[in-house]
């Protein structure tokens, strides 16, 4: 796909979704992104377990350690019919926009996060290139990294947790961390997120006696004892939360019960939960307050407990400080720090002490049929990377009189 609007950016973003790297497949993206970066002279590690492909890529040996994490795999991408094009097939197209129109670039994976990714690596290959114009040493403060998974949209064991858990034995220290996930909401830089929501899961299996409808002395109905702990487990307060993160909240997303039979009282219910909680929370408390409301009740059950991962929060401080700064140097808005939104891989990479931030593209369509992003974002997601290696790798004088986007705000 060649044309006016193909930046270095969108022109890698296109090789990488025309690659179909459903998790965990990775397609051979990361075999594209790692072979750039050897041209650059990083030291490329990869770091496969099972299916799962990962990578990680290092220039430079001194601190501070600014890493680019990310992941190569997409979700399914549906029916193919219900595209405007192919999923796979990246597709640039004119549509009509709030001020007139506007060009997109549609495909599998174009917001979460091939675009994240084209946008690193071309910041980079800037970065140093516009190093070289002023010192032929090419020296910056510090090391550049870049921890790139196929396992962020799966089952998430076997990618940056295991390479986090391999880089850690062999004493490498992590100190700032960029996750390009998609985290804007109206234009790349609007939300800075300096954190994440725990993610806790249950299954809860109530037992009662299968009957007759005809005879409930004779039996024990599930669905009848399920209703006041729904309605007490529904309306707990566990939490104001605090000027990082909402309060914490419970969701049932699913109830199962019956035989299909209209004249039987089950014998069994089963409900699906998940709480998003904050750091005035811990699993543990969450596990023991719920399984001791349940027994408040007198019902019978069992619980399964899934952990995907704790929060984590990156207090205001020289990483947010320094990307903050580098938005409103590209875009002119001054970022919102937020929390909002599911789990990411921050949550692997922050336990070690490293400072963790999200920057990405617009979230509007991830996970969607029709996926897509707007051409211009790219290259200013592009451009904010590039800003925030200045500004952390201590090159930011050199570069004050790059060109300030519009951000129409």
């Amino acid at each position: 796909m060649t044309g006016p609007h193909m930046s270095a950016t969108v022109e890698l973003a296109c090789e990488l979704i025309r690659r179909p790297s459903v998790t965990p497949d990775d397609a051979g993206c990361q075999t594209l992104l790692a072979e750039r970066l050897a041209r650059l002279g990083f030291d490329i590690q990869h770091l496969p377990f099972g299916a799962v492909s990962n990578f990680w890529a290092r220039l430079g040996e001194s601190s501070p350690v600014l890493v680019f994490a990310g992941h190569t795999d997409v979700v399914p991408p549906g029916p193919e019919a219900a595209w405007a094009s192919p999923p796979f097939a990246p597709t640039i197209e004119v549509v009509a926009g709030s001020s007139g129109d506007e060009l997109i670039l549609r495909g599998r994976g174009a917001a979460d996060m091939k675009g994240s990714l084209a946008a690193m690596l071309v910041a980079v290959e800037e970065f140093l290139a516009e190093l070289s114009l002023t010192n032929s040493a090419r020296r910056f403060d510090g090391s550049i990294a870049f921890l790139i998974t196929s396992d962020e949209e799966g089952p998430a064991l076997d990618g940056t947790r295991r390479v986090v858990e391999t880089l850690v034995k062999e004493g490498t220290v992590l100190d700032y961390c960029i996750v390009g996930e998609p985290s804007s909401q109206a234009y790349p830089g609007d939300t800075l997120r300096n954190g994440r929501r725990g993610s806790l899961g249950g299954t809860l299996t109530l037992h009662g006696v299968q009957g007759h409808v005809a005879y409930p002395h004779m039996a024990r109905n599930p669905i009848h004892e399920f209703a006041p702990v729904l309605n007490e487990l529904s309306r707990h307060h566990w939490d104001d939360g605090d000027d990082f993160f909402p309060p914490t909240s419970l969701q049932f997303s699913n109830i199962h019960s019956g035989t299909g039979a209209t004249n039987v009282i089950p014998g069994e219910l089963e409900a699906h939960f998940n709480l998003r909680y904050n750091t005035h929370q811990t699993p543990e408390g969450l596990i023991k307050k719920i399984e001791n409301i349940l027994a408040s009740h007198g019902v019978t059950f069992d619980i399964e407990w899934e952990l995907s991962g704790s929060p984590f929060l990156t207090q205001p401080g020289e990483l947010t400080d320094s990307v903050s700064r580098a938005i409103r140097r590209v875009t002119g808005l001054n970022p919102e720090l937020s929390t909002g939104g599911g789990t990411s891989d921050g949550r692997f990479i922050a336990p070690t002490g490293c400072q963790v931030v999200e920057l990405g593209p617009v979230n509007a369509t991830i996970h969607q049929v029709n996926e897509w992003v707007h051409l211009e974002h790219l290259d200013v997601l592009k451009d904010l990377y590039r800003t925030s290696l200045q500004e952390l790798l201590g090159t930011a004088d050199g570069a004050a009189s790059q060109e300030t986007h519009s951000s129409g705000t």
